[in-house]
């Protein structure tokens, strides 16, 4: 294959990119590892999800807001 005179260019351009790219996955990755230990750290002091408190509990100890709330 003949890229013409600005073959040198071109070959470049492919290796930069191919580094940026590969080097963006690897953060991804490290990032995510990390994240995964934040959240377990969190998890193992007692601090749960939103998601799996039971409903109406609220923290503060007030009742949910939508406890409130008239039936529609």
């Amino acid at each position: 294959m003949d890229l013409g005179p600005h073959a040198a260019f071109i070959e470049i351009a492919y290796v930069i990119a191919t580094v940026i790219v590969a080097a963006m996955i690897l953060w991804v990755m490290i990032d995510h590892r990390r994240q995964l230990r934040r959240l377990a750290d969190m998890e193992a002091r007692g601090l749960v999800r939103r998601s799996e408190r039971p409903s109406g509990k609220i923290e503060s100890g007030f009742p949910s807001e939508n406890a409130t709330l008239p039936p529609p």
